[in-house]
């Protein structure tokens, strides 16, 4: 946490282990898609790298990089509009990720 007496800690190495937490976040709402919400707090507060291996440990434990968020998106719809998230949106790719929202418009 930063803030006036702690200053912001940029470039910081992830662990594997903290990388790996990420697949223990579950979503408030019972109703939304558990793995589209790991992937997407994934996505927002990892670099590309460190989203990249996540990726990698997500797909390792059975998880489903193409489920949907409450608007029919997969998270590679959403980092697709992103312009800089290009290198997110490879990893996706290459994984195995899909746009559905996108054949849609």
């Amino acid at each position: 946490m930063s803030g006036p007496d702690k200053p912001k800690v940029i470039g910081e190495e992830w662990s594997d282990e903290r990388v790996k937490s990420f697949l223990a976040i579950e979503p408030y709402d019972s109703a939304k898609n558990a793995d589209f919400n790991a992937l997407l707090k994934a996505y927002q507060a990892m670099r590309a790298s460190d989203f990249e291996r996540f990726i990698g440990f997500f797909v390792e434990a059975g998880r489903n990089l193409n489920g949907v968020n409450e608007h029919g998106e997969t998270i590679l719809d959403l980092v697709s509009e992103h312009r800089r998230s290009v290198d997110y949106a490879k990893a996706l790719e290459q994984a195995g990720g899909k746009r559905l929202a996108a054949a849609g418009n």
